[in-house]
Order: C-alpha cells, then structure tokens, then sequence
C-alpha cells in the first residue's frame, strides 16, 4: 500500500518518494517493520491468549522440565502471521502474482493451524483437527499454488540456449536484456517452462514437462501439481515436528529464511544472475520483500519464544512458516534444493518415520517393538540423553546454519 502511495507522490517529484522503487529499502522497511511489530505487539497477544486461557496440554513424555510448560500459551503463531502480512501489505506490490501466490499460502495455512490449535484449546486435549482434514487443506493449497504458478501469463524465466535454438510457442529471444557482450555461442530467451534447478551439477536445469515428452507443455501440470503438493506437506509437517522445544522451529525458521532471501535476490536481479550463470526470474524480486517479512517475524517472535518460552507458536505458526518455506522455494525453482537448506526440518520426519516403522517392523517379527532413537522426534532422543533444551536448540541452530551456507555455495558449486 505505502508503495503506491510513495509512487504516486514521486509522480509529483516530492523528494525521497522514490526510494520506494529500491527492492532494497522496502526490504529493510519490512523486516524492521516485521521486527517491531513482533516484538511490540507479541505481549498483548500473550496476554489476550492467557486471559482466553489458550494454554498449552501437555502430555507426560517423561522429560525434564516438560511439566513447566504446562499452561504456556499456544497459538503465538498469530505474532509471526500479523508480522509477515503487514509489512507485506504496505512494502510489496501486491499485483504481483508471486506476493499474491505467498500470501495465499500464508493466510489458507495459519487458518488450518489456527483451527487445529482453537480445537486443541477448546477440548483440553492433543487431538485437535483430524489429520485428514488437515491432509486436505495442504493439498488444497497446493493445488491453487501450484496451478497460479503453471498457469500464471506473468511466471516466466530467462535461460540460456544454443544460438541455433529455434523458437517454440510462447517463447522470445531476450539476449539483449542480458551481458553486455554475449557468446555468440548463447542466446538467451523468456520462456514459461517449468524449469527448476537440480543443484551440485553442472547444466543444472530441469523441465517438468519433459516427464511426459518435450512437446507436452499443456499437461506438464499432471507433474508439476502433485510435486508441489507432497513439497508442501512434506516441509509443513516437518516444521511442525521440529516445533518441540522452546525457539527450535522459529530460529531454524529465520536461518532457512535468509538463505531463501539470498537465492531470491540473485535470482531476480539480471546482472547477478548473469555473473552466477543461474535463471532469471522476472518479478520475483518482490520476493525479497516477503521473505525480509518472514525472517524479521521469526526474530522477533524468538523474543518471547526462546528458553524459557513465554509462548508457543502452535500449528497456527508451525504449518504456516514450513508452507510459506516450501512454496518460496518453489516460486524462485530452488524446490530439489530443500533437502539440504530444510536438513533439519528433513531429519526430525525422518527419525519420526525411522522410529515408528523399526518398532512396527520388530514388533512383528518378534513379537516385542524396538526403537532406534530414546525418543522421537530427534530433539527428544537428546533430551533423554540428559542435554538441556537450550544447548539442544543452539546445536540444532549451528547445523542449520552450516546447511543454508551449503545451500547458497551451490550457485556456483556444479
């Protein structure tokens, strides 16, 4: 919104109106916006949330210092939702097809979690929002970000081609928006494939129509769709899972989060990614606006989240950042790189799934259930090991943050 207010005013030449055309300030403004708004507005909503008495249940594992918990607000989620929106609002063109695609993902997710937390609160117990239902309203979502992002007349990228590469439909030469002084061997056109990167190796590039024949175009969404789909579920759900102790998911979150920032700013800028020889995505750099957003909210939110929590941010705020994680990546074709730059998201499912499936396979053959880790997910297994929780996080923080440093080194590592 501030946006076109300051872009009307430099209309009429009215100094400083025209830095809002920076991609770089209105990033700043967002995340300190996001900052502020975290921070300032966090202890009236813990405050509302413990007169609602939206109180943590929690049930006995066994683990030292579980019992303290009991009674912390939950839904806290509503801080980082309120802390990305707004500042999204008023610094991100909101025409643009990749801000509207987040914000979708952002608002339809924070409502599943919100209504599996208000369940939760209002039953007194862990149940809360049947799987099922929460299984639908992921592939829900996926299904309308998948289809925005296949469909959408303004998701385009620029790659390179052979110079004798003949034009398909949809398709322009561009090579004059690029180096200054071309190879002669290259041109480079817009084209509306659904390519992605395949990270680590060299012409890292992939068209998901190329599944069903290079000439498929129309029906490259049968692929694209579902894969959005599992992505989506597979990232929120591991958010979630990693949301066990106190800042573990938030700060996670905010590492991933400028790591995303940095692959969608070269990304979006031409002479960047020329020099790095990656796709160039026109309109993404509002992108960076959202993202600036996301990490300022997860920052701030880790005000009242880090050890001792004085609240926990719930499904509202667990699905909501995996999503918004998952769909970014997606939007700026750097999905098959969330194994790496999400490890941590990726092995707390895994030792969930690892776990139940030994003590169910054990449990047949001999009658009696083994298990791999003292507890899962992970996090627990080193609780029972006797580490306090904030050495845990830490820990847990060092090797996310190793991750998205691999996870930016792959621009030019292939």
């Amino acid at each position: 919104m501030l946006y076109y207010l300051f872009n009307y005013l430099d209309s009429f030449d009215i100094p400083g109106a025209g830095v809002f055309h920076y991609i770089s300030f209105r990033s700043g403004m967002a995340l300190i916006v996001s900052l502020i708004i975290s921070v300032l507005f966090g202890n009236k909503l813990i405050g509302m949330l413990r007169k609602m008495q939206m109180g943590e249940q929690v049930r006995d594992l066994g683990l030292e210092g579980q019992k303290e918990k009991e009674g912390t607000p939950t839904m806290g989620g509503l801080i980082i939702l309120g802390a990305i929106l707004v500042p999204t609002l008023l610094f991100a063109k909101l025409t643009n097809v990749y801000v509207i695609t987040m914000i979708i993902a952002t608002v339809w997710l924070g409502v599943i979690g919100f209504l599996d937390d208000f369940l939760k609160m209002r039953k007194k117990n862990k149940d809360g929002l049947a799987g099922r239902f929460k299984i639908v309203g992921q592939i829900g979502v996926g299904v309308i970000v998948g289809a925005m992002l296949y469909f959408h007349p303004d998701v385009k990228v620029h790659k390179e081609v052979a110079s004798t590469y003949e034009l398909k439909q949809g398709e322009r030469f561009v090579t004059d928006s690029h180096k200054q002084n071309p190879n002669e061997d290259v041109k480079w056109i817009e084209t509306r494939d659904m390519t992605t990167t395949i990270p680590f190796v060299k012409n890292n590039e992939i068209n998901y129509n190329w599944f069903l024949g290079e000439n498929s175009t129309s029906w490259g969404w049968l692929i694209f769709i579902p894969i959005v789909i599992f992505i989506v579920i597979a990232v929120s759900n591991g958010a979630n899972m990693t949301d066990g102790l106190d800042g573990l998911a938030t700060g996670t979150s905010a590492i991933i989060g400028i790591a995303l920032a940095v692959l969608a700013y070269v990304s979006a800028h031409v002479q960047f990614a020329d020099y790095l020889d990656v796709m160039y995505i026109p309109h993404a750099e509002e992108l960076v606006v959202f993202i600036s957003a996301f990490v300022g909210a997860c920052i701030g939110f880790l005000w009242y989240n880090s050890y001792p929590a004085k609240v926990f941010m719930g499904d509202t705020g667990s699905l909501a950042i995996g999503g918004i994680i998952a769909v970014f990546a997606i939007a700026i074709r750097k999905e098959l790189l969330i194994p790496v730059l999400c490890g941590v998201f990726l092995i707390e499912n895994l030792s969930v799934i690892l776990q139940v499936g030994y003590f169910k396979l054990t449990k047949k053959r001999t009658g009696e259930g083994k298990r791999i880790f003292l507890m899962a997910p992970l996090h627990h297994h080193y609780q029972k090991k006797g580490l306090h929780e904030a050495k845990i996080v830490t820990r847990f923080w060092i090797v996310g943050i190793l991750l998205a440093v691999i996870t930016i080194v792959t621009l030019k590592l292939r």
